[in-house]
């Protein structure tokens, strides 16, 4: 059987554009040798992969079970192109580093800055998931270094302390709130709240918290990063749920305040986790050293 990528894309962008002739120009190839490769795919496969009609072309039952493996292939494929184009660009290596949202906007960016500064060769590719998501991720081999909150379960994985932070509620000064010594999430929870996107990692924590407990999140505005949430906390906006770290940073130049959320939860003891220190790649185990030295 003969195919090749080249193939592949055509075929991809044929069914998207529902059009030969469309499908041709989004892949750079004339119309005659585009229909000579579909023609071939079809005898290679031996079975009809488009419908073709006056109105242009639609996938087979055959033609869509292909397109999902071809997306998915081509998805992998320019993974693959991501993740060696380093290595074109003289770099020792990539270490993709799973982060949750505390860690990655509290505590990594200088980390990682003082980290990339030292080793000019070495590139990090930084995504931000929960973290019960990057524990089965790390052990899966997708993930070279992952952060996560103490809380989860780290199965097998190899782990190492890195930084401890607390969730807390903050509100403006004016808030009926302001001054309380500590608040429960079920108590606050009924409040306008303002949050990051939600598809945040934070975000997509505290609405399962908030399912737990038969609630929903009162959304009101979603924003890009913990300042931006207290700046409009401090124009009574809403409330925010925020590390500590932040208020503690922020609240010299704003009118707001923190409150401790009782919650058990609400403690963040951050954890590095590999799948084997051993294993790593040296320019790997390289970061996770400059990690733990912050300890």
């Amino acid at each position: 059987m003969r195919y090749d990528f080249t193939d592949l894309n055509l075929f991809r962008h044929i069914v998207e554009a529902g059009s030969i002739t469309h499908g041709a120009a989004r892949t750079n190839l004339a119309l005659a040798a585009a229909s000579t490769r579909i023609r071939k795919m079809e005898l290679a496969f031996g079975t009809e992969l488009l419908v073709r009609g006056r109105g242009g072309v639609t996938p087979t039952q055959a033609g869509r079970t292909l397109l999902q493996h071809a997306r998915g292939i081509l998805a992998q494929t320019e993974r693959m192109q991501e993740d060696l184009s380093p290595y074109a660009r003289g770099l020792a290596g990539q270490v993709r580093v799973l982060s949750n949202t505390n860690a990655l906007t509290e505590f990594l960016p200088e980390t990682l800055s003082s980290f990339l500064m030292s080793h000019p060769d070495i590139s990090v590719d930084l995504e931000e998931r929960l973290s019960d998501e990057i524990v089965g991720l790390i052990a899966e081999g997708t993930g070279d270094i992952g952060i996560v909150a103490g809380t989860v379960d780290y199965g097998g994985l190899h782990t190492f302390p890195f930084r401890s932070d607390r969730f807390v509620l903050v509100v403006s000064s004016q808030h009926p709130l302001a001054g309380s010594e500590g608040v429960a999430f079920a108590d606050v929870v009924d409040y306008d709240m303002i949050g990051l996107d939600r598809a945040s990692a934070i975000q997509r924590f505290l609405a399962d918290r908030a399912a737990r407990i038969g609630r929903a999140i009162k959304l009101r505005v979603q924003l890009r990063s913990f300042d931006a949430i207290c700046r409009l906390v401090e124009a009574n906006v809403g409330v925010g749920i925020v590390p500590g770290t932040t208020v503690k940073r922020t609240m010299r130049n704003m009118a707001i305040s923190a409150v401790q959320l009782t919650d058990p939860w609400a403690q963040r003891d951050l954890t590095i986790c590999v799948r084997d220190i051993e294993a790593l790649p040296p320019y790997a185990r390289q970061l996770v050293d400059h990690l733990r030295a912050g300890v």
